[in-house]
């Protein structure tokens, strides 16, 4: 992306989330819309006249392996049905490729529909790839679809609807494009996901309008009300906006499918290229960060059409011929997807084979493709066949990556910045997983209900929590105030809540870090993890189902994973806090003045050993308000916390006394202590609970 468009903005998008409604996201229809009226199919002349007329251009990927082809090579005949086989569609296709300047049969079958009683008419192009791979997940057979609306009393084009990767991602799409202009689509590496391309910059995909161009896309934006820039909500093409991509190799019965006995032509130089592919999720121990950006490689046209810039010509063919296919096959693919529950699980994205493109909804009626609801509205409004739009029901959060806070004293304190590479999400109800874009993921099509969102990328630890769409229309924020930081593998501490056995219901576990603030969230049952940066340090939440709380001080250091037993809620748990953070800082501080390697600022020891001796003072009494609550003495308990209280206070003068003379990084990390310790104490003396 260039320095002149806009970025994703998470406050942004949150502040249109809270207060923006049904049109604050764009392509999140969950529920149905309304109905449209049913379609026909026209004569053959006019469908093929209407399908050379709006003929897309085709631009490939530097590294594209597998282009639009005909699927008919690789039938074959299996218990008396005729299927197109994931073996043979791949090595065949590999076969006639090697040693060959043209991709095999480039071919791209339309099927054209119109509404009855309507001039509205659909002209649909079908690419079909013998594979799929992706980052997300891959699939034997693939097949994108870009649909072109049409006026056929005006011959004006209104709406350009070009595939994602599935019904979860929001596709790209353009409204009221100009009458002359041939649609271009942008097909993502290995995915084949289209993105539009309708600019004055061909083969390249500008999610907003720079300079004298406007946007490839008419999505809704995400509208700010501070007047901040605004953010069509599509997929787009990552690697063409500057985002880090990684893609993964796709695995057969454990082994790398190039290595399987059935497809002898296949070699890893088949798949995507090395320098673009890592082995699995976990086989770095950060995100990658020379990935090479998108470039392009072919080019495809119509035949008919005499431009003369294709390398690439394809014939236009009618789907019809090919519904005498009764399926896809191929055996299930997959990779591993962590979840970062008690005990880790592995979860399967993938996709075994594609379905029929002629037994999907969309191919007899395209609107259900439309994933805009103001696109479908603006259609609504000019032909009675297109139904209003459904409710919006979406998932959104930006996924961002943990890492130490340079003003912090050194393991002591992180912050989030953008990751430098796109993760991906998997909501449980879907069994595909979406890429995120501009780091944000946008998973649309959640059902109302309960369900548990995970995130992975590449070199970096998982994450899962539980997310709550409501029956009402809106999006639903996951994280903390929308944002999930993930963790690089090489910098992570698997942080366990372990809640068998305790007295209390937990109902929601919280973690904060002295200078990041609170970064994870969620609602919790029995067993929990999540990863957390072992350069920080944590102060636990937990809840119960009586809203009673208690919090855990955890300082990672150098441990792979740390563990919270039988965590309890109430004031006993707030107060031993009370005194472990008091005493911690208590110790940092009386080292000060014993290493010579620390400058304090040429003011006296005598300060800083007062604030340490004031913290000590407030653990003694938290130590003994814990030690009360747990013999069930609730008036003593609270005596010793009134205690607590005010020696905070006392703390506080003591620290702008010491300020001149400590480092900036260890004033700032007692000053957001003594914040969190004045909050806690507070907690623990109106807490009920003992």
């Amino acid at each position: 992306m260039t320095d002149s468009a806009p970025s994703l903005d998470r406050r942004t998008v949150l502040e249109a989330l809270a207060g923006a409604g049904a049109m604050s996201i764009a392509g999140c229809s969950a529920l149905e819309p309304e109905p449209d009226d049913p379609t026909t199919t026209i004569d053959d002349e006019t469908a093929r006249q209407l399908a050379a007329q709006y003929a897309p251009t085709l631009y490939f990927d530097t590294y594209e392996k597998w282009f639009p082809t005909d699927p008919r090579s690789y039938e074959v005949e299996r218990d008396g049905k005729t299927v197109v086989d994931g073996f043979e569609s791949l090595d065949g296709y590999t076969r006639q490729f090697k040693g060959s300047e043209t991709p095999p049969n480039p071919t791209v079958f339309f099927n054209v529909v119109q509404y009855e009683d309507s001039p509205l008419a659909v002209v649909q192009y079908w690419q079909y790839g013998a594979f799929d791979q992706f980052t997300t997940n891959f699939h034997w057979h693939d097949w994108e679809v870009l649909h072109v609306f049409v006026d056929t009393e005006t011959d004006t084009p209104q709406l350009y609807v070009a595939s994602s990767h599935s019904r979860s991602v929001p596709n790209n799409e353009f409204l009221d494009p100009a009458r002359e202009m041939v649609p271009r689509v942008l097909s993502e590496l290995g995915s084949h996901s289209s993105a539009l391309s309708v600019n004055d910059v061909p083969d390249r995909f500008q999610r907003f309008p720079i300079g004298d161009t406007f946007a490839d896309i008419t999505n809704s934006a995400i509208e700010s009300i501070k007047d901040l820039e605004e953010i069509p909500v599509a997929y787009g093409l990552p690697r063409d906006e500057g985002s880090a991509l990684p893609y993964l190799v796709p695995e057969l019965d454990g082994e790398p499918i190039y290595e399987h006995e059935r497809l002898p032509s296949v070699e890893r130089s088949d798949l995507i290229d090395e320098s673009l592919t890592i082995r699995s999720l976990d086989a770095l121990t950060s995100p990658p960060d020379e990935l090479p950006e998108r470039g392009t490689g072919l080019i495809f046209e119509h035949v008919d059409r005499e431009t003369g810039d294709a390398d690439v010509e394809y014939e236009l063919v009618p789907s019809r011929e090919l519904e005498h296919i009764e399926a896809f096959t191929g055996p299930q693919l997959s990779f591993e997807f962590d979840v970062p529950q008690f005990a880790e699980d592995a979860v399967a994205g993938h996709i075994t084979t594609t379905g029929l493109p002629w037994e999907q909804p969309r191919y007899d009626n395209p609107a259900t493709d439309i994933t805009e609801p103001n696109h479908r509205g603006a259609l609504a409004d000019r032909y009675d066949a297109i139904g209003e739009a459904a409710p919006i029901h979406t998932v959104v959060a930006q996924v961002t990556e943990a890492v130490s806070d340079e003003e912090a004293p050194d393991g002591e304190g992180v912050t989030t910045e953008q990751s430098s590479t796109e993760a991906f999400a998997l909501v449980e109800s879907d069994p595909v997983a979406v890429p995120t874009f501009g780091g944000y993921v946008v998973a649309q099509g959640v059902s109302a209900g309960d369900h548990r969102l995970t995130l992975n990328g590449a070199g970096l630890t998982p994450h899962s929590e539980a997310v709550s769409v409501s029956e009402e229309d809106g999006a639903t924020v996951a994280g903390v105030d929308g944002e999930i930081p993930l963790v690089a593998r090489e910098n992570a501490t698997k942080l366990e809540i372990d809640a068998e056995g305790t007295d209390s219901d937990l109902t929601g576990v919280a973690v904060e870090d002295d200078f990041g603030g609170r970064l994870y969230d969620a609602p919790v049952s029995g067993r929990d993890a999540v990863y957390v940066h072992r350069g920080g340090a944590y102060t636990t939440e937990v809840r119960d189902s009586d809203d009673a709380i208690g919090a855990f001080r955890v300082n990672p250091g150098s441990e792979s994973s740390v563990r919270i037993d039988r965590p309890r809620t109430g004031k006993a748990s707030l107060a031993m806090f009370l005194a472990t953070i008091s005493e911690e800082t208590s110790e940092e501080l009386s080292g000060l003045t014993d290493d010579d390697d620390v400058d304090i600022g040429g003011g006296s020891a005598n300060a800083i050993g007062g604030l340490s001796r004031a913290l000590s003072a407030v653990g003694g009494a938290a130590r003994k308000a814990a030690e009360q609550a747990d013999a069930g003495n609730r008036n003593a308990a609270d005596r010793n916390l009134e205690s607590v209280i005010s020696l905070l206070e006392q703390v506080e003068t003591r620290l702008e006394d010491a300020r001149g003379s400590l480092p900036d990084d260890i004033a700032r990390a007692v000053e957001l202590r003594l914040a969190q310790a004045r909050r806690r104490s507070e907690q623990a003396k109106a807490e009920e609970k003992l």
